[in-house]
């Protein structure tokens, strides 16, 4: 059992790089003006959900086995708020520190903490249960990414997986597509 847990965590690792590639790649598609323009109103810019994940991140994997992961300092409605301090760089800075405090936790659990378990916002969670609510919550969010840089790049956009019209093309050579 304990072999399936650790290729989780394996499974799981990749996954998160997988996901943040895909928010990088999108991201750099824009022009930092875009990486602050909402589509409405209504809307989330690029920067508030960069802003939002972080905040995340930094509360659900600080101390991760330790204390809740909903941290007492954090001010999630304000992750929805761009300041002036709000740079592009402090945001992309912020984002890609909780990244690596995510990678940093992730490699450090042994056999022996993935039985623990862990609360968020009170509620006890198996160490498997929160990793995964964490990249459900990260998937969700970086689709988002992807879909608003796809709208803001408008005709330069370039696919981030297999284009339209060359499904056929991968089919027939999908080791042309993998990244190196």
């Amino acid at each position: 059992m304990m072999k399936e847990l650790e290729d989780y965590i394996s499974l799981a690792t990749r996954e998160f790089k997988r996901l943040k590639k895909l928010s990088d790649d999108a991201v750099a598609q824009i022009a930092e003006p875009l990486f602050f323009q909402a589509s409405s109103e209504s809307d989330n810019s690029v920067a508030q959900i960069y802003k939002h994940v972080t905040g995340n991140t930094r509360s659900r994997w600080t101390d991760f086995l330790n204390t809740d992961g909903e941290k007492p300092d954090r001010k999630r409605d304000l992750e929805f708020t761009i300041t002036d301090q709000d740079t592009y760089s402090s945001l992309v800075g912020k984002w890609n520190e909780a990244w690596e405090l995510l990678f940093q936790t992730l490699s450090e659990l042994t056999e022996h903490d993935l039985s623990k378990q862990v609360t968020i916002r009170g509620e006890g969670l198996s160490v498997l249960q929160a990793i995964s609510r964490q990249l459900t919550h990260y998937a969700y969010h970086v689709g988002q990414i992807v879909y608003v840089a796809k709208h803001l790049s408008g005709k330069n956009w370039k696919s981030l997986s297999i284009p339209l019209g060359k499904s056929e093309e991968f089919n027939r050579a999908p080791t042309n597509y993998i990244e190196k």
